[in-house]
């Protein structure tokens, strides 16, 4: 038996961590490269990785900033979602659309406006991919249905940059409804003879590719962007095969000669402005946005 009794020294308490001095928010993580970004530097380059050529995605109004010379005409700006079926499932449909819209800032899924690209007049629909995955509802279809029929009213061309993942089941029926009307209103347009221009992002799935993102007169794509209708892991578990590696993106569809162009977007507002050029439309001078009582301007 030990005639002593080795005793412990208690342990320090760990030493209270500094609060960092470091803003958050202040750096990006790049998914495509692992390099950090400062996040400054980031918005300077479009939300294009500097390093790997990334595309981070951008809100709404961002397109706009990127493709609209200064500033713009905004068009039904306060049409909201009525929730037509009373939907609700684990979290209220009404909930949801209140918690988009705060989170956003906008009433539903697309931003429709009117501005210069290049000196081109143009009608733009910009999707929101933040307000409920960019979800196509009646709100979508009807805004715009009336942005094509304002275009053709004012003779401009119009461009519309997709982001979505599909139809809103929450609206049913009357969401997938919006898929003909829309392709309807962009039939009226090519009888006008006046030019559509997609621009699909990361993603565009489900009714909107089914429709209105794959009838423009160009399609163009941003690299490496999900393009289909049913994702590929549904794909997968449904023929039980292993699918080629970069399914469903940009390049696999250039490839494949579903889109016309894969386009950088720091590239995109002139790509998009020489095509509208080749198509007809002109700098003409004093050329204005059709009047609406539902607009209202930004810078």
């Amino acid at each position: 038996m030990a005639w002593f009794k080795k005793t412990r020294k208690p342990m320090a308490a760990p030493a209270t961590e500094k609060p960092s001095r470091v803003p958050e928010g202040l750096w990006v993580k790049c998914p495509g490269c692992a390099q950090v970004i400062y996040n400054k530097d980031l918005v300077t380059n479009l939300s294009v990785c500097p390093k790997c050529a990334h595309h981070f995605r951008i809100s709404a109004i961002d397109r706009l900033r990127v493709l609209f010379d200064d500033s713009w005409t905004e068009y039904d700006p306060g049409l909201v979602s009525t929730d037509p079926l009373t939907f609700t499932d684990t979290k209220a449909y009404a909930t949801r659309l209140k918690a988009s819209a705060a989170s956003t800032g906008q009433k539903d899924a697309v931003v429709i406006a009117s501005g210069t690209i290049d000196g081109i007049p143009t009608m733009v629909a910009s999707m929101e991919y933040g307000f409920i995955g960019g979800s196509m509802g009646v709100v979508v279809g009807e805004k715009i249905t009336r942005a094509i029929e304002r275009a053709i009213d004012g003779r401009m061309p119009v461009v519309i940059v997709c982001c979505s993942g599909g139809a809103r089941m929450m609206e049913g029926a009357l969401s997938l409804m919006q898929m003909a009307k829309v392709s309807g209103a962009l039939a009226r347009l090519d009888r006008a003879r006046l030019p559509y221009i997609a621009v699909l992002t990361d993603p565009t799935t489900g009714g909107v590719t089914a429709s209105f993102a794959m009838l423009g007169d160009l399609n163009i794509a941003e690299p490496k962007a999900l393009i289909g209708f049913a994702g590929p892991r549904v794909i997968e578990q449904t023929i039980r095969q292993k699918l080629p590696d970069g399914f469903q993106r940009s390049e696999f569809l250039l490839d494949k000669g579903m889109i016309d162009l894969i386009v950088d977007r720091r590239e995109m507002k002139a790509v998009i402005a020489n095509a509208l050029r080749f198509m007809g439309a002109s700098r003409a001078e004093g050329a204005s946005a059709p009047a609406a009582t539902t607009a209202a301007p930004h810078a």
